[in-house]
């Protein structure tokens, strides 16, 4: 049977509206201070939180009327907290002698064993709190209520850092909770200076975040665009630094990263000192860092724990790594292509007898090379850790092995491919390495096209995007480009720690000495 169309609604013209955008907190009383009536407040809180089956409502009954109430989040609190240090000592005093009504000075702060509470009038506190894993207690007849601090729940605690391996250092790495993570950096910087400041960002989540800095070694300008820039930021959720990375940084298209992130407590603390600020996440073990230079991204840790004839050799040996991560395949096809007079004589013949059953250039050669090397690395990450490793060396040994013997790459090719996988694993920071993995792709198509002359325009135009570059206003590769005699001290090589007497000019513009002259240590006169 043929339906009748519906007859249209006036309202069928609104029906296109989404419905997120035209809903509304189900109370309308955020804004309003607490009623000193409990069964309103309660039928106001009770609606916010409609269906939200984790939230706890737990009413304080006596002669079968309630008189107060206790709202927490399940899994957020320390229940044995708000049962041995808030239940038990206030019910027995909770009424006047009458057995009328509540006790005038019950709200104070004597009454409950807890070390944190404070008080909040409004409506909208009292729902942020909660959802903030505090307990909010309401009481008939007050127009306060009392936000109770005990804040639990299962996290993951302090454990070694997963990415920032070192042979010689502190094992301690940042969790997931922005207060074990304040506090293990409170624990290395013991001064009143170092300042925290707290604000919440996402319109569903809520997210703590902190802005950490050392009042009077940072920047005050600084400071204050890296607050400037977090407080306007507008969106629904905050799930992990990545999010405000891409909101606050200075130049969004560029492949180079504008931001150290980090997990150990003391990286952030180096940093600190030398006047940079940190951007602290609530859920999440990474810590942002800015503003960072390149030369600071090519730094390890133990550059810092090592002695510095040590940390100078194997940062020399990383720089030459990263340029071979960058430019050597580039270098191979342009050789091969255009510049075989520069190679010795045997070794052209060499490659030249090993590439005679190739039936692909050399740059169709290094791309499947690179494209597969690629696959396998994401591959091993995204495996379980077991076998992730496993995994990736032996398909590199069969993929490498199988090419060659199929005729489809030559030898050297796989090496050069191998080699230049190895360099990229040397750069210290994985965004920084991801950058010049993306690089090396265009430099191949530039060497293939131009040859030489086609990876010094590569080159040149790195150069040039570096030198243009800013993080929080501070040029990308400050201390060479502008040059600063005193920061050049801690780019190439490290200077022993007796003779970095200031802090990074570029960073720091107040307080620049560190120490005080004449620290290097002197061997004790020879007795006569």
């Amino acid at each position: 049977m043929e339906k009748r169309p519906r007859k249209r609604n006036k309202n069928d013209d609104n029906k296109n509206i989404d419905p997120l955008k035209e809903a509304v907190d189900p109370s309308e009383e955020m804004g309003n201070t607490l009623s000193s009536t409990l069964d309103d407040n309660v039928k106001i809180l009770k609606e916010t939180f409609k269906n939200c089956s984790d939230v706890v409502f737990r009413e304080l009954r006596m002669d079968g009327k309630m008189y107060g109430f206790l709202i927490f989040i399940d899994g957020m609190v320390k229940t044995d907290d708000i049962h041995n240090n808030v239940l038990r000592p206030l019910l027995p005093q909770f009424l006047d002698e009458n057995k009328e009504t509540i006790k005038d000075d019950i709200l104070d702060e004597s009454n409950i064993a807890l070390s944190q509470l404070s008080k909040v009038k409004y409506y909208s506190d009292v729902v942020d709190n909660v959802l903030g894993a505090n307990t909010v207690l309401l009481l008939d007849g007050k127009t306060e209520a009392l936000v109770i601090n005990a804040i639990g729940g299962n996290r993951r605690g302090v454990s070694e850092p997963q990415t920032e391996a070192v042979v010689r250092g502190p094992r301690e790495g940042f969790a997931e909770g922005i207060r074990t993570n304040t506090g293990l950096i409170r624990f290395r910087v013991k001064s009143p200076r170092l300042k925290m400041e707290a604000m919440k960002i996402g319109e569903h989540t809520r997210t703590n975040v902190v802005l950490a800095y050392i009042e009077g070694v940072a920047d005050p300008n600084v400071i204050k665009e890296a607050r400037k820039r977090l407080s306007e930021i507008e969106i629904d959720g905050i799930l992990e630094t990545g999010y405000i990375e891409e909101f606050i940084e200075d130049n969004p298209h560029s492949p180079f990263p504008q931001f150290q992130y980090t997990e150990r407590p003391d990286t952030v603390c180096g940093n600190l000192l030398e006047g940079k600020f940190a951007i602290l996440v609530d859920g999440t073990p990474f810590v942002l860092i800015a503003p960072v230079t390149f030369w600071q991204l090519m730094q390890a840790g133990e550059d810092y724990y090592e002695r510095y004839i040590i940390a100078n050799m194997l940062r020399w040996l990383r720089y030459a790594l990263m340029l071979i991560a960058l430019f050597m395949p580039s270098l191979y096809i342009a050789v091969l292509t255009y510049h075989p007079d520069m190679l010795p004589t045997r070794l052209v013949l060499s490659i030249a007898a090993s590439r005679e059953a190739i039936p692909f250039p050399a740059l169709v050669e290094a791309l499947m090379m690179e494209l597969a090397f690629e696959a396998l690395r994401e591959a091993g990450v995204r495996l379980p850790k077991a076998v992730g490793q496993g995994v990736s060396i032996l398909g590199a040994l069969i993929i490498g092995q199988g090419a060659v013997q199929a005729g489809i790459v030559s030898a050297p090719m796989v090496m050069v491919v191998a080699l230049t996988g190895i360099a990229s694993f040397t750069i210290p920071k994985y965004n920084l390495s991801i950058a010049v993995r993306m690089l090396r792709f265009p430099l191949m198509f530039l060497a293939a096209s131009f040859g030489l002359f086609g990876i010094v325009i590569g080159g040149l135009l790195i150069s040039i995007h570096l030198v243009n570059l800013r993080t929080f206003g501070v040029p990308y590769l400050s201390g060479v480009a502008p040059y600063n005699k005193h920061d050049i001290k801690d780019i190439f090589v490290r200077v022993p720690w007796w003779r970095m007497i200031f802090r990074p000019f570029s960073y720091s513009h107040l307080n620049r000495q560190r120490m005080q002259r004449g620290m290097k240590p002197t061997p004790p006169p020879a007795e006569e």
